[in-house]
């Protein structure tokens, strides 16, 4: 005879069937470890050196308790039988080897996310700076990354815009593209991501729409790994001043914080905006600064380990560690978001075949180049578009995305502003006097590039379209004939208009005569007459009692070089003579 239990007499009480519930609810693994351990060897550098270690894994997070009862967290960098090598975040100061407990969790790192986390300041580590209120996590994201399936990728299309149009107009960023700027010391790297940051956002059309029909959601997340205070703050009062800081997450790591933290800073921004991107299903811009922090400090926890040093001291597997980060931008079928990575590295002693730019160049999908010599030249953002690139502009660009003649134009400009750059190398050897006229119109649109279309104030932005028709503008010095690099359709749609601004047309901007009265039109209506005083190489100058103007003449369009004293909107050639009075004549013999 079979006797079965009876299920009553099993069945746990209410009561203690609430006893393990809430203490499988409370309890924090993180609090209560598995393992305890006084067993450190040895303290190296950012390393602690555990002995007698059961089952340690790679990559395990370990908590440390110093002896005044400081908490610190680490991380398994090596596994060597018991023993195990653990890179401490917050550093070794203070850390015992007697009496220091060591704890092991049994996860791997793991960042608590939310979408709260837009309008906030974090350190290195993660915790919040700016005496908010607590961010609640949505979820717990391992900081290294889930693999993407390649066959799940998206190819980067649609463009990002900045705002700086040596950016938009010449090396367009497509959404899910990595591309790097190579700057060096010295150079304002720093506020053009400040600027990016302020201007970045989706293409809009003339309206407000956003022009490729895509949903205007759109984040940043910005990572400073080795600044000093200066910096720190400029960039915090930078975004808050302007209101940017509402869509970006900040995370600062600062160069007296801990070398080893800068390691898991990047990590850690990029692991926010994996979450804003594909779950959130944001577009999320990624601006890294500055890159060579970051290997830096990887070569320091590299020597600590007494591995063998590659290239300049740097460790053998840097370009893998460093496809690691890059290699998390892109787009990923079945979600909507995107991640673009804009990482700055500053280039030692401005070597670009130095390892991390090397490297860098490698991995990403073309470069920025900051140049030092059009920094002194007082020319702002000091970007050279000859050595800069975008692999992935061709997916950016076009009709329906930005303008169809945008890939012409960008032809173009790269062609006249090289044979500018020649023009101006021929006229150091052998003077003006021997340039034909083709060359003198190659070296005023290299002035004119320079001045007009590559800077732009800090604070200006330009919209994709007014950078195209900015360039039009440039392009209308040379005659059609010239402009071998654009088809005749396009030629003749847009080489004809003019450009857009808040300058009426010109009644008559022929080449005036000597002594004809030029009237001036400022912003609140006043006229002034001055007599046109000389014409060179298409430049008026013309005297009134308060300034000397400058005007060039592009065509029929007057395009004003400087103005002091006066605002003017309108210029108008009479061709009628002033009779100069006497204070004036004395004016004009000055």
């Amino acid at each position: 005879m079979i006797h079965t239990a009876n299920p009553v007499s099993n069945r746990i009480s209410p009561e203690e069937a609430r006893r393990i519930h809430t203490e499988a609810i409370t309890r924090d693994f993180r609090v209560e470890p598995r393992l305890d351990y006084r067993t450190v060897a040895g303290v190296n550098g950012p390393l602690v050196i555990l002995d007698n270690v059961k089952f340690p894994r790679f990559a395990e997070i370990v908590t440390l308790t110093l002896p005044d009862g400081t908490k610190r967290q680490g991380q398994v960098l090596e596994v060597q039988g018991k023993r195990a090598i653990v890179q401490v975040f917050e550093g070794t100061s203070g850390v015992d080897v007697k009496q220091t407990r060591v704890e092991f969790t049994g996860e791997t790192l793991k960042m608590p996310v939310s979408e709260d986390m837009l309008g906030r300041i974090f350190n290195g580590s993660g915790k919040s700076i700016d005496r908010g209120p607590k961010v609640f996590a949505e979820d717990y994201l391992d900081i290294q990354g889930m693999p993407i399936n390649p066959f799940s990728r998206i190819y980067p299309e649609e463009m990002i815009q900045t705002g700086i149009s040596a950016i938009d107009t010449m090396n367009s960023i497509a959404r899910g593209q990595k591309i790097p700027i190579f700057s060096a010391a010295g150079l304002p790297h720093n506020e053009i991501a400040a600027q990016i940051c302020r201007q970045a956002g989706l293409v809009r059309k003339q309206g407000k729409d956003v022009l490729d029909m895509h949903e205007d959601n759109f984040a940043i997340v910005f990572g400073a790994m080795g600044v000093n205070m200066e910096t720190a703050r400029f960039f915090k009062q930078d975004f808050e001043e302007n209101g940017s800081i509402e869509r970006t997450s900040l995370f600062l790591n600062l160069a007296n914080d801990p070398t080893i933290e800068r390691i898991i800073t990047p990590r850690l921004a990029l692991t926010t905006a994996e979450y804003l991107a594909y779950q959130c299903e944001k577009h999320v811009l990624v601006i890294l600064t500055d890159m060579s922090s970051y290997a830096d400090a990887l070569r320091e926890v590299s020597a600590a380990r007494e591995e063998v040093p590659g290239r300049r001291g740097y460790p053998g597997y840097m370009y893998t560690d460093l496809s690691t980060i890059y290699e998390r931008a892109g787009r990923v079928a079945g979600r909507n978001g995107s991640i673009t990575q804009i990482p700055i590295l500053s280039m030692p002693n401005d070597d670009i075949t130095h390892p991390i730019p090397d490297l860098t160049g490698y991995i990403t999908e073309g470069q920025i180049f900051v140049d030092r010599q059009l920094h002194n030249r007082q020319v702002y953002p000091p970007i050279n578009v000859l050595p800069s690139l975008s692999r992935l502009m061709k997916s950016a660009i076009g009709e329906g995305m930005t303008r169809k003649d945008h890939g012409d134009v960008s032809n173009q400009l790269y062609a006249k502003y090289a044979i500018g750059k020649d023009a101006a190398a021929m006229k150091a050897v052998v003077g003006e006097e021997a340039l034909n006229q083709e060359d003198k119109l190659s070296l005023e649109f290299l002035e004119k590039f320079e001045k007009t279309f590559i800077s732009q104030g800090y604070n200006e932005s330009r919209t994709i379209f007014e950078s195209l028709d900015l360039a039009w503008s440039l392009l209308r010095i040379f005659p059609k004939e010239m402009l071998n690099r654009i088809p005749q359709k396009v030629l003749a749609e847009y080489y004809a208009r003019e450009r857009k601004s808040k300058m009426p047309e010109t009644a008559e901007a022929k080449c005036p005569k000597f002594t004809d009265v030029v009237i001036l039109t400022s912003l609140d209506g006043a006229k002034l007459h001055v007599k046109y005083w000389t014409l060179k190489r298409n430049m008026i100058l013309a005297r009134c009692p308060q300034s000397v103007i400058y005007v060039s003449l592009i065509r029929t369009f007057p395009v004003f070089e400087r103005t002091s004293g006066a605002d003017i909107t309108r210029v108008q050639c009479t061709g009628e003579t002033l009779k100069m009075s006497e204070s004036e004549n004395a004016l004009s013999n000055t």
